[in-house]
């Protein structure tokens, strides 16, 4: 076991600490905001996402917020809460809301170690993962439903779901 794995590993490690590691070894841009925060953005297929994960020790609580630029003029706000609502839908971990007043859509996911529980560096991975993978998922469905001509449910159609099985 190398000393990344050691450290992931390790039942003490305070959680923003961990993602501190899984930073540099991923040579994503962070930035340690406080002790209890950090900041950093990952490159993905549609854009670059902005992730703070931040560790609540009152709840025990680490809360990951991922968020992205969208232009959504005031006649399609509709059409794109609706398709939120729909890839809501489809998700079992997380969900999306919007900031209108920044022009962002937010993912959220809380990962709850009460009890004094910890997370293994492997948690904290998958969990950053999945934020990336479904905000990757449904970009092209939440542009398509704020600019396409179609209904927000024609634009979630393609949103790619996960491949089963054997080719």
């Amino acid at each position: 076991m190398d000393t990344l794995e050691q450290y992931l590993t390790a039942e003490d490690a305070d959680p923003i600490d961990i993602v501190e590691t899984l930073a540099s070894h991923n040579a994503w841009d962070f930035d340690r905001v406080a002790e209890n925060q950090i900041a950093m953005g990952i490159e993905g297929t549609w854009q670059t996402y902005s992730l703070s994960l931040a560790w609540s020790p009152y709840d025990e609580t680490l809360r990951l917020v991922c968020t992205f630029d969208i232009e959504v003029a005031a006649d399609a706000r509709a059409a794109l809460l609706e398709a939120i609502d729909g890839a809501n839908d489809c998700i079992w971990s997380g969900s999306f809301t919007t900031w209108p007043e920044q022009k962002m859509i937010v993912f959220r996911y809380g990962l709850n170690l009460a009890g004094g529980a910890s997370a293994s560096g492997a948690q904290i991975d998958e969990m950053i993962a999945s934020a990336v993978e479904a905000c990757e998922r449904f970009y092209p469905a939440f542009q398509l439903a704020v600019h396409g001509d179609g209904t927000p449910q024609e634009a979630l159609g393609i949103a790619m779901t996960e491949a089963y099985g054997r080719a």
